[in-house]
């Protein structure tokens, strides 16, 4: 039914405020959000659950709605900065979606000092011309507190980081190491060489491995044993670090610091596949043959000795020369390595013989000092050891989701679908635009997607069509109903290699064991749906398939393990978007340091407003709004996302190469704001000329035109060109053109 259609008729959903003072009613019927004028902002607040009618369509065409009834209150803190004005105190929300200011009574404030963040607790909702009233629950502390930003994300968004009391005492309660007790029915392999292989900073290791030759049949093959830390025989169903675990369902990993899934005795001790000293293990045994494929493999819980602890860079550097100084310090081990890179080799072939996607991007890591601030952002170089060890898990994972779909057992599956039809669409248009020859079928396969990126891998455009490619496909999620992994090209894939730090996984352990056993596994309790469960299931709605008429209706066991799916998808969401929140913080206090500063960039990414661009030597991204373009009309196109001048012809697409010059920060709305540096742009230039004298302000510019971060200016200097860049923004307005969509996210 057409919004049209629905005018005056009521819907239930919650609040989702906005920056700019607007929000939305985030229906609970997975429809269309209905849009809210700011005025009607002013009586509820970011979370609320309320009723909403529709009462006309905006200009935009989006439904206008007016909140009816307010059916229950966010309980949710508000974090933000205590201030006094005029001997009023307050607190301004960290969370601009909040849109009001939180009057704080003389008596309410605590020990909380002006200036510091806070955690607030509300007293009285807000009304239709009266601010929400509360009191300072809990002190964080000073806003550039080393770790400060990661203490307002893990409040802001919801994630569980102190265990409950009943939990730390059960931790207490487990043994220090392996016991002989727990050695029954296990298969020993304290004598076979598994070695773990991470990164440097790793501190909790779940997975182990060890190859060597073996006959598969009359021809030659491996044996390929994936050991994963057995975390179900310590944390039994529904005890009270269970409960715990379930209601994070993953670690949260920050820069510098991790809010793990289980307490440390467990991540970090006796879970932990440690070198040198004896773990419980459930191992993965399988057959691999020459051509990469799984002829045979087994499940069993066994107990292990980790030979060594080697990091990624140590490996590669081992296979890359098997006699330089890291393959002589762990000369025993070479001979598996090899084993191990020889199979990796088959895996890799086996893959690319299925069509799986695989496109090279670049991530990155923020590298920070002792306080927390951050030196510098540097690329995450994938190597032959990552890719080996990669290889090695998703076999594990592919057998996993095959014995239990042979054992005809309810679990969990990792799915990933293939692009949505309207997705599809936009990505035929945008391939056809940029002059790509391939078709896509209606229903297209991952080969086809890995064949056109193999097409356009030497092209100077490659990295914007194989980003495009990336966009059009759908998150994974966790569900019990398996319909496969498209961007893997498996039939059934699910996560069994991580349990210390995902939930999915132990409850896959779980099952294996049950499996095993003749048993089956019953489900602990469910945790109360959040904020992250709702959102994600609005967002599913429109994937799942009406039911048809004659079909069954699920069993509650069915519906229990999609709920377990779908908080487990959920609190994986909410775990990125806090770790996406701390790091665009990081960013923006790095950036401040470089204002005014200028760079070169590439744009990552074209909407109706403007153009992201990421820095080449810094790999942060920010907006230049398209007020920044130049005097002229600019119309966005998305089939080939690119923003034209009409009059000059000028285009912005992905992967144009641009100079800006840092502009803004916006510390509290994690932006940053680039303008456009061009080769007209010589009033800056003549500005700093101005005030340094000729060749060294030229010389200056020159090596921050290339990239280079330039010494940083005095104040008075800055302001000369910040004053000279606004004379030439507001001489030369700019118009946005009509859009088709917007993005959604930055």
């Amino acid at each position: 039914m057409s919004d049209k259609n629905n005018l005056l008729a009521e819907f239930d959903g919650v609040v989702s405020g906005h920056r700019d003072g607007h929000g939305f009613v985030v229906r609970d019927d997975g429809q269309p959000d209905i849009y809210l004028p700011s005025n009607e902002m002013r009586a509820v607040l970011h979370k609320d659950r309320v009723k909403a009618r529709i009462v006309r369509l905006d200009r935009k065409g989006r439904p206008e709605g007016r909140v009816t009834e307010i059916i229950e209150r966010s309980t949710a803190p508000i974090i933000g900065r205590l201030l006094q004005e005029g001997g009023v105190w307050l607190v301004a929300p960290e969370d601009k979606r909040y849109g009001q200011d939180v009057l704080i009574p003389k008596g309410a404030t605590g020990s909380a000092k002006p200036g510091q963040v806070v955690v607030v607790e509300l007293t009285e909702p807000p009304a239709l011309y009266g601010q929400p009233v509360g009191r300072v629950k809990e002190v964080l502390g000073e806003i550039d507190d080393p770790g400060m930003e990661i203490e307002i994300a893990v409040r802001k968004y919801g994630v569980p980081h102190e265990f409950s009391q009943t939990a730390m005492a059960q931790a207490r309660a487990l043994p220090d190491h392996v016991r002989p007790s727990d050695l029954r029915h296990r298969v020993d392999l304290r004598d076979v060489p598994l070695v773990t292989i991470d990164g440097e900073d790793a501190r909790d290791f779940d997975d182990a491995v060890y190859c060597e030759p073996a006959k598969v049949g009359k021809a030659k093959g491996w044996r390929l044993l994936v050991a994963i830390a057995d975390v179900s025989h310590y944390v039994q169903t529904g005890s009270p670090i269970d409960v715990d675990a379930y209601d994070r369902a993953t670690s949260v990993y920050f820069p510098r610091r991790v809010i793990p899934m289980l307490p440390e005795k467990l991540s970090n001790g006796l879970c932990s596949l440690n070198p040198g000293v004896e773990r419980l293990c459930m191992v993965c045994d399988m057959l691999i043959t020459a051509r990469g494929e799984i002829h045979a493999y087994q499940f069993y819980p066994a107990v292990m000795f980790s030979h060594a602890r080697l990091t990624y860079t140590e490996v590669a550097a081992i296979l890359q020369n098997t006699r330089g100084p890291e393959a002589m310090n762990r000369k025993p081990l070479v001979p598996y390595l090899l084993n191990l890179h020889d199979v990796y080799r088959a895996l890799l072939a086996a893959r690319n013989a299925r069509g799986a996607v695989d496109f090279e991007t670049v991530e990155t890591q923020i590298v920070c000092d002792e306080s927390g601030r951050i030196e510098r952002i540097v690329p995450r170089t994938r190597n032959d050891a990552h890719k080996l060890i990669e290889e090695a898990m998703l076999a594990a994972n592919v057998c996993s989701a095959e014995f239990i779909e042979q054992g005809k057992h309810p679990g969990l599956f990792r799915v990933h679908e293939g692009p949505t039809p309207e997705k599809l669409e936009v990505l035929r248009n945008y391939l056809k635009a940029m002059g790509v020859n391939a078709s896509l079928s209606e229903e297209p396969k991952p080969g086809e997607f890995q064949q056109i990126a193999q097409a356009t891998q030497d092209r100077p455009d490659a990295q914007q069509i194989h980003t495009m490619l990336l966009r059009s496909m759908q998150q994974a999620i966790y569900t019990p109903i398996n319909s496969g992994h498209f961007g893997l090209a498996f039939e059934a894939y699910t996560h069994f290699t991580s349990p210390i730090r995902r939930y999915p996984d132990l409850l896959v352990h779980r099952v294996i064991k049950a499996i095993l056993h003749k048993q089956k596994y019953q489900l602990p309790e469910l945790p109360t749906p959040g904020d992250a469960h709702a959102k994600l299931s609005k967002r599913l709605a429109s994937r799942v398939k009406p039911p048809a008429p004659n079909a069954r209706k699920p069993s509650a066991d069915t519906l229990g393990w999609q709920a377990a799916g779908l908080h487990c998808s959920a609190n994986e969401r909410r775990a990125d978007e806090a770790s996406r929140d701390v790091e665009a913080w990081l960013k923006c206090k790095y950036m401040r340091e470089h204002l005014g500063e200028v760079f070169s960039g590439v744009v990552s990414a074209v909407t109706s407003f403007g153009l992201f661009v990421t820095l080449d030597a810094m790999y942060v991204e920010g907006l230049v709004h398209i007020t920044e373009l130049g005097g002229e009309y600019f119309r966005f196109d998305e089939a080939r996302q690119e923003l034209r001048g009409e009059r000059t012809g000028i285009r912005y697409t992905l992967g144009s190469r641009v100079q800006v010059q840092v502009s803004r920060v916006d510390l509290d709305g994690r932006r940053i704001d680039f303008r456009l540096v061009s080769g007209e742009d010589d009033v800056v230039l003549k500005a700093m000329r101005d005030k340094t004298g000729g060749e060294a302000a030229s010389a200056g510019a020159g090596r921050r035109e290339r990239g280079a971060a330039k010494p940083r200016p005095g104040a008075e200097l800055k302001s000369a060109v910040r004053r000279a860049a606004d004379k030439k923004s507001a001489a030369k307005p700019s118009r946005a053109g009509p859009s088709k969509s917007r993005r959604g996210k930055r």
